[in-house]
């Protein structure tokens, strides 16, 4: 690790200091009267990055949600107006668990917005779902618009950020190789969209790497190890192939977690009242803890996944409609 965790379980911490006005606040409002995004941060690079970076790509996909404009008058804070969207994908999907023609929406844009960035080798680092914002459609449509927000930490795969392996995103989103804190590229937002499209399928709040499932909470120094184990546990082992980042702290970890036996894969053996097959079939391409097995946004999108019909085989969530005397299913392969 670099010298960065002393034994398996230790990991840094990192803080993120920002403010975020939401249309709700009074100030936030155009000259048009129009909602508004306002987000200031004081002396960080984030707030200048992300207008740098959506004045490059914006023009180029209607996939990233958009700078409308900088505010120069007064300058201290320093703040940029985004556009304003109805609401994100994490509320929603806690409201009520998205459909599959939903969730293939959804990955659609999100996977649009990944293959303008990716192309230029631009990294998002923060991939997740309440980062993927939506305006309410009507006529049946649940979602009008979806555009991938939170552009303040794109950076190039060739930057000292991403060779170096700073550390990126949420602890339960982020790729393996990410939190390792080895060199990461495109592949740890491929990774972390994998975790967003579990979510999705799963519904009802859970995410599949979230360590608080066993009572670990951010604070705790065990957290991040308790992520790695519980990829382990759902797509592991780790491939002898991470010896290629000639990392031995990396290496001490993997064989630790490695040695404490072969991982149960409840994910690869869940029925179709769980995840339906085509599902499960795309999710297993994407969540590869090698980076360089996953696919790639363009690859993604030229998937059949996307075309394919399948009925919906998932049983309702508890208090979700559905047939009466439906058993509920056990939570995606926990004890």
């Amino acid at each position: 690790m670099k010298g960065r965790c002393t034994s398996p379980g230790k990991f840094p911490r990192r803080r993120c200091l920002g403010c975020l006005l939401s249309a709700d606040h009074p100030g936030c409002r155009n000259r048009s009267g129009e909602k508004c995004i306002v987000k200031s941060i004081r002396g960080h690079w984030r707030l200048q990055n992300e207008a740098d970076v959506l004045k490059r790509y914006q023009s180029e996909t209607p996939f990233l949600r958009p700078l409308v404009d900088e505010i120069c008058e007064p300058a201290d804070p320093p703040s940029i107006v985004l556009r304003y969207l109805d609401s994100d994908v994490l509320t929603e999907s806690n409201k009520k668990r998205l459909s599959r023609p939903e969730i293939k929406q959804v990955a659609r844009c999100v996977l649009e917005a990944l293959r303008v960035l990716h192309r230029d080798g631009m990294v998002h680092t923060d991939v997740k779902l309440d980062n993927i914002f939506v305006n309410h459609g009507q006529d049946g449509q649940r979602f009008s618009e979806v555009q991938l927000g939170d552009c303040g930490g794109v950076v190039s795969q060739q930057s000292s950020f991403a060779r170096e392996g700073h550390v990126i995103g949420a602890g339960f989103t982020r790729s393996p190789e990410a939190t390792f804190q080895l060199p990461w590229n495109t592949a740890t937002d491929i990774w972390s969209f994998g975790t967003a499209m579990l979510s999705l399928l799963l519904g009802g709040g859970y995410h599949l790497f979230n360590p608080k499932v066993e009572g670990v909470d951010p604070e705790d120094d065990a957290y991040e190890f308790t992520v790695l184990k519980r990829i382990h546990k759902f797509f592991g082992p780790y491939p002898r192939s991470y010896s290629d980042f000639n990392d031995p702290g990396t290496m001490t970890i993997i064989d630790f977690i490695n040695g404490q036996g072969p991982p149960a894969k409840p994910f690869a053996r869940a029925g179709p009242r769980e995840i339906p097959p085509a599902d499960k079939e795309f999710i297993l391409k994407i969540m590869k803890l090698d980076p360089r097995d996953r696919p790639t946004a363009e690859e993604l999108l030229g998937d059949t996944w996307f075309t394919e019909e399948s009925p919906d085989t998932r049983d309702p969530l508890p208090g979700e409609a559905g047939e009466a005397g439906q058993p509920e299913v056990k939570q995606h392969g926990e004890e």
